[in-house]
């Protein structure tokens, strides 16, 4: 994804302030575009948009959603002076000014005299009868392309506008509220990658996410693409993962809201309670009246309360006895959860979640044997059950609200009410797995405390039952990731994987597979390339491993540029349908699931991208990296040696085949 720069400046030739004419059509093409395409960015100017209809509809979408605005206010021009009005009444941010000046004027243009003391960033470069001072150029080049990498990459709390840096109370319009009714070239293009983010998220996912999080349209929708990859990775119970994602929200926006409360739930999920509670302080400091960041301090503290008494689910059971007194001796760190989530309660008393959670632990610590007081909890009951109630009226089919009905009666209600609310949890649920499962943990807790057994155990047959309705999602046990050279092609000047050395590669590709233990419950994943990568897969197939083949390209293209130019073609032809047919799931291909392929993109390293992270998504822990490789550079960007490279950077599980040392 490259920042988008709109460059505001006039059209054409123009008088100067000397009379004699400046080719602003040279001094885009000979220094402001080879200077921003330095620092990286796609260039925007509004005479350039070649699409039919009302060039002031793009030009104006650009201006207000592009990363950076290049003003060129050489001259007082009326229409450049106005574009940088408007962008600095609704953005604070992402100016750049530059004038051109040139010595036979004897003098700098007027409008250099106006410019707003507040804009830091500006630039003065040097004509010569009326087009880029050659002599200078390179310098100015290099001047401009600094500037804007380094407004690029300036905190976003830093206000450049001078509007907004007089009204310091001012807040600048979401990104959303920026687009303009009718269809222009960044709402086309915003559309259909905010579908395929929908499509990736309803699908579960987050290998799709964290490829199309890198392709947003401009980087004004990166925040949110970041935010949405770390909700994904958090649902598939990776947080580690997902805290990178809100670090990258964070680092484009410091003080968004919602990542700061994602990463503070993701820090607890890691067991790094202290963090989480330095991260909780700061959210509840900065947002004493919200109640999430108050739930959010009342979720790391239950966390931690559990984890001080409770044993980790692979290290074997405990007797309910044993665990109820070991939580009762941790009656001060209960406290210590109580207390955040009753003040989100009194911060919103509709917020259910909070309030169900503070009478939740206010019940657990009673039956625990510790302090209590019952007119508080009959009145924070009350409370709940309006706020439930409430949420229930207006959405009857959500299912956390249906969930904290649940849970309710199960506290303080009979078991006719247990089964009655449980049930209607379940149906809500919609087979949402993930949804069933976090009540599940929920209710195997409150067993394992010995909490009204009875009741209990019908909430867990219920939950227990609906679970089994249908396939948990697959979780493979590891995650056998690979890459490899084609066969050489006849012809071939520079052998890289010749024919010959076929038996050699699967013979040591199976070894690899035997390696890691690889087989059923593990997930193989690929391209279909004749060579290495349907070696792989039929070692992957012979061994029982799930396959999941991803193309760069639609099955006959792909057939047509990586299969059969390989020597002997057709046969590799012919073993790619004999895999075809044993797969468990039909090829997955880039073009239906992540669109077309992004300007200047190519498209195997965008696989490769593709595969690792769908790899990665399940958690580097599990995954592995099988390349057969020369050492060599590959052809070109997204070769094998692009992706053991990204691989090394993520974990550095990785079985090198080298093909210069097969016999």
């Amino acid at each position: 994804m490259k920042p988008h720069a709109f460059i505001a400046m006039p059209f054409g030739s123009k008088p100067g302030p000397d009379g004699v004419p400046i080719d602003f059509n040279r001094v885009l093409d000979e220094l402001l575009r080879p200077a921003l395409e330095a620092a990286g960015c796609e260039v925007f100017r509004a005479d350039e948009e070649l699409r039919a209809g009302d060039i002031r509809t793009d030009m104006f979408q650009e201006l207000l959603v592009a990363d950076l605005v290049v003003a060129d206010l050489t001259l007082v021009n009326a229409n450049v002076w106005y574009e940088l009005g408007v962008r600095h009444a609704l953005r604070a941010r992402g100016v750049v000014l530059a004038y051109g000046v040139d010595p036979a004027w004897g003098r700098e243009a007027e409008s250099a005299k106006a410019f707003d003391t507040y804009t830091e960033r500006k630039l003065r470069y040097r004509l010569a009868g009326g087009a880029p001072a050659a002599a200078m150029l390179a310098t100015d080049i290099a001047r401009l392309a600094e500037m804007a990498r380094e407004t690029l990459a300036t905190s976003t709390r830093r206000k450049v506008s001078p509007v907004y840096a007089l009204l310091p109370h001012l807040e600048q319009p979401q990104w959303r509220k920026l687009l303009l009714d009718g269809e222009n070239e960044f709402s086309d293009a915003y559309k259909d990658w905010a579908r395929r983010m929908e499509v990736a998220r309803q699908r579960n996912r987050p290998g799709d996410i964290m490829t199309l999080a890198d392709e947003t349209p401009t980087r004004a929708l990166a925040l949110e693409a970041q935010r949405e990859a770390g909700n994904c990775l958090l649902k598939l119970q990776q947080p580690g993962l997902a805290l990178e994602h809100f670090d990258a929200a964070l680092e484009i926006e410091p003080g968004d809201l919602a990542a700061r409360q994602k990463k503070a739930i993701c820090l607890g999920r890691l067991g790094r309670y202290e963090e989480a509670r330095e991260w909780t302080q700061a959210l509840t400091d900065d947002h004493p009246g919200d109640a999430e960041c108050w739930a959010l301090a009342g979720r790391v503290e239950k966390d931690s309360w559990v984890g001080r008494w409770h044993p980790a689910p692979d290290t074997g059971a405990t007797e309910p006895g044993a665990l109820k007194d070991a939580a009762a001796q941790e009656d001060a760190s209960l406290g210590e959860a109580i207390d955040p989530y009753r003040r989100a309660f009194m911060a919103d008393p509709a917020h259910h979640y909070s309030g169900i959670n503070a009478l939740l632990l206010t019940v657990l610590r009673a039956h625990l044997g510790g302090g209590t007081q019952p007119e508080q909890t009959e009145a924070l009951l009350g409370g709940v059950r309006w706020a439930i109630g409430s949420a229930l009226a207006k959405t009857p089919r959500d299912y956390w609200a249906r969930a904290s009905q649940a849970l309710l009666s199960l506290l303080c209600f009979d078991a006719a009410a247990v089964q009655r609310d449980h049930r209607a949890a379940v149906a809500a649920a919609d087979r949402d797995w993930f949804a069933l499962d976090s009540t599940l943990q929920s209710l195997r807790l409150l067993r394992d405390l010995g909490f009204r057994p009875t009741e209990t155990a019908l909430a867990l047959e219920i939950v227990e039952r609906e679970i089994r309705r249908f396939a948990p999602p697959f979780v493979p046990r590891q995650v056998l990731l690979f890459s490899g050279h084609m066969v050489d092609a006849p012809g071939r000047t520079e052998p890289r994987f010749p024919p010959a050395l076929e038996a050699a590669a699967a013979r040591e590709i199976g070894a690899a597979l035997d390696a890691w233990g690889g087989g059923a419950g593990d997930l193989a994943l690929s391209q279909c390339a004749a060579g290495g990568d349907l070696l792989f897969l039929e070692a992957a197939l012979a061994r029982g491993l799930r396959c999941q083949v991803m193309l760069p390209f639609d099955e006959p293209e792909f057939i047509q540029r990586s299969i059969l130019p390989s020597h002997e073609g057709a046969v590799w032809r012919e073993r790619w349908y004999a895999v075809r047919a044993r797969l468990a799931d039909p090829p997955r291909l880039m073009p239906d699931d992540l669109g077309p392929l992004p300007r200047g993109g190519n498209a195997y390293e965008r696989c490769n991208a593709w595969l690792t992270h769908t790899a990665l998504a399940w958690g580097p822990d599990k995954a592995r990296f099988i390349c057969l490789w020369n050492g060599a550079g590959g052809d070109g960007p997204g070769g094998t040696q692009h992706m053991m490279n990204e691989v090394k950077r993520r974990t550095g599980r990785v079985r090198w085949i080298d093909t210069r040392l097969l016999h």
